[in-house]
């Protein structure tokens, strides 16, 4: 059997020897180890992936008992993480994960698409996955945000992934999927926040266009950022021409970064976040 270990606490001299003593002392094989030391903040951060039987282990409970106060672990399986997708009317990204569902090039289970929009039923369907419709028409946000979040529950997913889901989420329903919700965001982030960013950048100039897959907060495109990728355009470029151009780079970033949340090579530190490769 095959786990991956994550620890994330103070830093302390002695902890990776720590750690992986008692990793041997349960006579557990690491296959992989990544760790990384936030100076600034003093805190550690270290992903193992190891194989060997867990049955009869209590190995995060002696992790707790050796490791300073603050200290976070947890040991994760291989299976399908669940996934709920919010769309509104655009595609690519969608698309691109059921594509890759279905490939099976990707560690997660598309377990229903929600959108405010009835636009993309054929393409979700067709995947053989659940669609559902809530209208935000004649509702406040936070009465389509509490639909939303209801039907979300339903499922119980491991995260909830924002494939162009063109609606501003209300604080209540981040508070409810706090640390679970994966937004890709169509420009390179810090810039061009907010609505209209292709527009934004061609007023500018720009000679690269990007997207950025983030950790949803109540601050606007302002969450820790997962995966970022850009491309190189020229003056040539309208700002429809960078609309279309920026979708793939949207699709390839938002893919991976739910692939490395489903690799559990994710760790939100503050307003950031350590990624493992």
């Amino acid at each position: 059997m095959k786990k991956v270990l994550l620890t994330d606490c103070p830093d302390a001299k002695g902890l990776i020897a720590k750690i992986t003593g008692l990793c041997f002392e349960h006579q557990l094989n690491i296959i992989k180890n990544n760790e990384f030391v936030d100076n600034l903040n003093q805190r550690f951060f270290m992903r193992t992936e190891l194989e060997g039987d867990f049955e009869k282990s209590d190995l995060l409970t002696q992790l707790r008992t050796i490791l300073p106060p603050n200290s976070h672990v947890s040991l994760k399986g291989q299976d399908k993480l669940k996934v709920v997708l919010l769309a509104t009317k655009e595609a690519h990204c969608l698309g691109g994960v059921l594509l890759k569902c279905f490939e099976n090039a990707l560690n997660i289970e598309v377990v229903a698409v929600i959108a405010n929009y009835a636009d993309l039923a054929p393409l979700v369907t067709g995947f053989g996955v659940p669609f559902h419709v809530i209208s935000h028409e004649g509702l406040t946000r936070d009465e389509h945000d509490a639909q939303v979040a209801a039907k979300i529950a339903t499922y119980q997913p491991d995260l909830v992934g924002l494939a162009k889901y063109m609606r501003i989420l209300t604080p209540e329903f981040v508070r409810q999927f706090n640390g679970k919700i994966i937004n890709i965001h169509h420009s390179f982030l810090p810039a061009f926040i907010g609505a209209k960013p292709y527009e934004q950048a061609y007023q500018r100039g720009v000679k690269i266009i990007g997207a950025t897959a983030h950790f949803v907060t109540d601050e606007l495109d302002e969450g820790p950022i997962i995966a970022q990728d850009v491309i190189h355009v020229t003056h040539d470029n309208g700002a429809s021409d960078l609309a279309k151009l920026g979708r793939d780079v949207e699709k390839n970033v938002f893919c991976r970064a739910l692939q490395l949340a489903c690799e559990h090579r994710i760790f939100i530190n503050d307003n950031k976040t350590v990624v493992f490769r």
